[in-house]
């Protein structure tokens, strides 16, 4: 749980309102399509059970499926108030992408060209018991190159607040809905979100060093195989 004193945050992030027309966007509307268009096998869901208050979500970054992938794949109680980081370039500067943007995934913008948080509205979030998705590699991965190194910036953020980092792999959303297109291709491509355990920043251990570490989490959990466990999700949003 973060130790931040809580300071006032936008009320869209906690609105009643906001939270009743966000569940309607995301399980009535984008889970069940984004299911239906892409084969979806979800691992890990048990490690959830050790989140103890707002965390800090960090997965691999190479699609637009990525976001909405995640976001649909963590049941509703760990994310009714996850906010998502959108780039601050793209996402946020039209008005109808920005409202869409912050409606379906309770967005806030993120700075690619820094250190890829806003520290001050981040920890305000979280103090306020809402979790977080970041990308830290600060933006896509192009087709067929690795993952690029993980900013520090959701790593210094966890250490200054305390809270726990999730990560998350993502395998086969880039094949599934590739860089240039606006839509998933044809087929039913099968992706993967497989979730970790929790991390800490161990003692005395740097924003760097954590982020390193954070990386290699995620990038074991995008590219290795993952078990199916009879709990585990397949093909249809839970």
């Amino acid at each position: 749980m973060s130790d931040t004193v809580a300071k006032p945050i936008p009320r869209r992030f906690r609105s009643p309102v906001m939270l009743v027309l966000r569940w309607i966007a995301q399980r009535c509307l984008l889970g069940p399509t984004l299911w239906i268009m892409v084969r979806v096998t979800v691992t890990g869901k048990e490690n959830l059970k050790a989140l103890t208050g707002p965390y800090i979500a960090v997965g691999n970054h190479s699609s637009h499926l990525d976001a909405p992938l995640i976001v649909c794949a963590i049941p509703w109680k760990h994310a009714k108030y996850l906010a998502s980081g959108a780039a601050a370039d793209y996402f946020f500067d039209h008005a109808w992408r920005r409202v869409l943007t912050s409606l379906f995934f309770n967005a806030y913008p993120v700075d690619r060209t820094g250190g890829g948080t806003r520290p001050r509205l981040s920890r305000a979030l979280l103090a306020n018991d809402c979790s977080l998705l970041i990308f830290p590699e600060g933006g896509r991965a192009t087709q067929g190159a690795p993952m690029r190194p993980f900013k520090p910036g959701a790593a210094s953020l966890s250490i200054s607040t305390t809270s726990q980092i999730l990560p998350i792999g993502l395998v086969g959303s880039q094949q599934a809905m590739p860089r240039g297109k606006s839509w998933p291709v044809w087929g039913r491509k099968h992706v993967e979100v497989n979730i970790g355990a929790p991390m800490y920043a161990e003692p005395d251990e740097t924003a760097r060093e954590f982020a390193v570490r954070m990386e290699r989490t995620v990038a074991d959990l995008s590219t290795q195989p993952h078990p199916v466990h009879p709990n585990d999700e397949q093909g249809a949003q839970q």
